[in-house]
């Protein structure tokens, strides 16, 4: 039988005597020692409710209730506020080098999702549409929040970055090199099948496309349960990318008259997009790590959009800071098997004693050991 037991909390009490001088009248107070928090409040306490605002999505009111019902803790509405804040404060240099981490490594997924931000704190007075985006690596994932959804908030998300990179087809990422990107199948089967969906000769080319996408999923299957090595599959892929691209050149090829909105229309300006990125749709056929889909990135993004449901987004640039912060610490520590709770303690801790805070980056050497250990078993 596991029993969880009453939790009491400990509560320690620091009188701070204050006197006054009888000659000058000049007053002197105490003051609490350095590991003493002027909050009231202890930096586990603090962590438990980054929590609760992070990995569990808890809203302040929420919060509150969670820690007087679990902790029997009362704390007031701004005071859980202020305790978020400080464990925001608390990771932003660990989120910054994490943030280089994942910039520097050689394959990355990056995606994006709507966010709302409000103009609580002035930073955002046109009520524009905010984004969340992510950049997620093999340990490390990183997110921020931009109030735009251009080249602009991709080039500062992915900063030095110069590897391979997987990505959905938006335009904002359209200036990164096609010869290091990676566009996802999957909404391209989707484009595919809406081609065979088409009357005329559109479901002939769909047909076409759509079984070479079967032949490459069951090759690239073989591929990662090693059945197939890299180089057989490459030496399949030659075959199939050949039939892809004369598909899509036959479909590209039909006569479009200017403002054609016709079926042959849709299905044409579709094979031509497809034809002048057609070296991005197979990045993955010979680069290691690279994945044919996006996968990873929407993965990461689940959590924050369930964020989002729940919170309707944020009011201030600071809010959205901190979202931002607690997705990178909590996804990151995931990723590398790490206690979130534990990190974040260590985190305040350190930062009431004005030291540097524990590291987001991964221990590769321990994390391989523990990988061959576990291929191993």
């Amino acid at each position: 039988m596991v029993a969880v037991p009453v939790v009491t909390p400990l509560v320690d009490a620091h009188r701070l005597h204050q006197l006054q001088c009888p000659g000058c009248g000049a007053l002197t107070r105490a003051s609490l020692p350095a590991s003493v928090s002027p909050s009231g409040y202890g930096p586990r306490l603090a962590a438990t409710v980054g929590v609760f605002s992070g990995p569990y999505r808890q809203s302040e009111r929420q919060t509150q209730q969670a820690l007087a019902a679990f902790f029997h803790v009362d704390v007031a509405l701004g005071t859980v506020n202020t305790l978020r804040q400080e464990v925001s404060a608390a990771v932003a240099a660990p989120v910054v080098a994490a943030t280089r981490f994942a910039q520097a490594q050689a394959v990355a997924n990056a995606d994006e999702t709507g966010w709302v931000q409000g103009n609580g704190d002035g930073a955002n007075p046109q009520r524009r549409k905010a984004w969340l985006w992510v950049l997620v690596t093999t340990w490390v994932t990183v997110f921020q929040i931009h109030l735009t959804r251009g080249q602009a908030a991709a080039t500062q998300v992915l900063g030095t970055f110069a590897g391979s990179l997987i990505t959905e087809r938006w335009t904002g990422y359209g200036w990164w090199p096609l010869a290091r990107r990676q566009w996802c199948w999957a909404p391209l089967i989707r484009d595919f099948h809406k081609i065979a969906e088409r009357d005329a000769e559109s479901p002939r080319i769909g047909a076409g496309l759509l079984d070479q996408a079967r032949q490459l999923c069951a090759w690239w299957h073989r591929v990662r349960d090693g059945t197939v090595s890299r180089a057989g599959f490459a030496t399949a892929v030659v075959e199939i990318r050949a039939a892809v691209k004369q598909w899509l050149t036959e479909g590209a090829a039909y006569a479009v008259a200017r403002g054609d909105t016709s079926v042959r229309a849709k299905t044409a300006r579709t094979c031509r997009e497809l034809l002048k990125v057609e070296e991005a749709l197979w990045l993955f056929v010979h680069v290691s790590g690279v994945e044919p889909t996006n996968n990873a990135a929407e993965r990461a993004l689940r959590p924050a959009v369930i964020w989002r449901r729940t919170s309707l987004g944020t009011q201030s640039a600071l809010g959205s800071q901190l979202v931002a912060r607690m997705l990178t610490v909590t996804l990151t520590l995931r990723s590398q098997q790490r206690n979130v709770l534990e990190y974040l303690t260590t985190a305040c801790e350190a930062a009431r004693r004005d030291e540097p805070a524990p590291s987001l980056l991964p221990d590769l050497a321990l994390l391989e050991h523990e990988h061959h250990l576990a291929i191993a078993a």
